[in-house]
Parts: C-alpha cells; sequence; structure tokens
C-alpha cells in the first residue's frame, strides 16, 4: 500500500447523531447516514475508550485468565485484556496494570506488538497488544466484574492446540498470537541478516 497516496473520499457521510445510552464503560449511539449511492440508513456504534491485550510469555508458559463472559454465557479461556473507564495516555501503563490486576504478574520488559480494531462492524474500540516476559508473581488485584477470575499457565504447545481445537474462541486472543508469531518472524530475519552480513 502506497503511503503517499491520498485518503479516498468516506462512502458513507453522517447527517446526523444521537447518543442513545451511555455507562461508565460505553456510550451507545444511533447515526443517520447517506451512502455513496444516494441510499439513506442509520448506523448503531458502540464507543468505548482504548483496552489493551497482553501476551505473557515466560520459559516456554503462556498464562491466561478463564472467566464467565455474560454476554455468550460462558466461561471463556483468553489471553489478559481489558480497559479502564477513561482516555488512556500510555498504553503500556494500561497493559501492564491490567496484567497485575488479572494475574499479579509484573513484567520485566513490555514489547508494543501492534493495535487492533475490535469488531469495528459496530464498536469503535482500540485494543493494544503487547508481549510481556521477565515475569514475577505479586498479589493479584481484580475488578468486582472479575470476582470469578481464574489464572492458568500452559505450555506454549498446549496454547496452541487450545486454540487450533475451539477451545480457546477469543478473536482478540488469536490475533495477538498472530501478531507474536509474526513479530517472531521477523527477530529471526533479523538475526539471519545479521550473520550474513
Amino acid at each position: 500500500m502506497n503511503q503517499n497516496a491520498p485518503t479516498p473520499a468516506p462512502s458513507i457521510t453522517t447527517l446526523s447523531s444521537r447518543e442513545v445510552y451511555r455507562n461508565h464503560w460505553m456510550r451507545v449511539r444511533e447515526d443517520e447516514i447517506l451512502r455513496s449511492n444516494g441510499e439513506r440508513g442509520i448506523y448503531g456504534v458502540v464507543e468505548k475508550h482504548d483496552a489493551a491485550i497482553i501476551l505473557p510469555i515466560d520459559q516456554g508458559r503462556v498464562w491466561l485468565v478463564e472467566q464467565f463472559r455474560y454476554t455468550i454465557q460462558e466461561r471463556a479461556l483468553e489471553l489478559p485484556q481489558g480497559g479502564w473507564e477513561m482516555e488512556v495516555e500510555n498504553p503500556e501503563e494500561l497493559a501492564r496494570g491490567e496484567l497485575k490486576e488479572e494475574t499479579g504478574l509484573e513484567a520485566a520488559e513490555m514489547v508494543h506488538l501492534g493495535d487492533l480494531w475490535i469488531a469495528y462492524g459496530f464498536t469503535r474500540q482500540k485494543q493494544h497488544v503487547f508481549l510481556a516476559t521477565g515475569l514475577t508473581q505479586t498479589a493479584k488485584k481484580p475488578d468486582a466484574e472479575e470476582h470469578d477470575l481464574m489464572v492458568r499457565s500452559v505450555s506454549v504447545e498446549e496454547f496452541e492446540e487450545l486454540m487450533r481445537s475451539g477451545v480457546i474462541r477469543d478473536g482478540c486472543t488469536l490475533a495477538a498470537w498472530g501478531l507474536y508469531l509474526l513479530w517472531m518472524a521477523r527477530q529471526g530475519s533479523a538475526e539471519l541478516q545479521k550473520t550474513s552480513l
């Protein structure tokens, strides 16, 4: 993709917008829109503050959390992740906070692997992806909403099998692992380039 190419004009124009619901965690609005083909319509948008997802990996093991996810009425196994009820200036601070809150782990090193949009068909929320290494166990500080949260440590091989078999179905966890694999491949390429010079 050409970075210098002009940004194309949006194919949907917002005609009006009204807030229909708000709480501490989200804002829901309904927009009246005009599509480029002349058709009018409405668009429902959920707005949430930025979130972070953390891949805590050390000595060939990955730390996961399991909790009841109300929207799907199931317990879900996933990477530690979440957001605060406010704008975040420093995504690494958010990631470190969520890691400690959910698992009790502190990381000697955090590497930013990239950013994702979560379900942008209806939600406007960005998620910052971090790799956490050099892990030290401290006390957990879960939120009231995380009263049933359990922490599990699994080998990388087991983690991959949990994703392959469909036990882990969280899209953010799967995407974070994909970014990690791309980052690892690049690290290997950089090392290969250094040795071939």
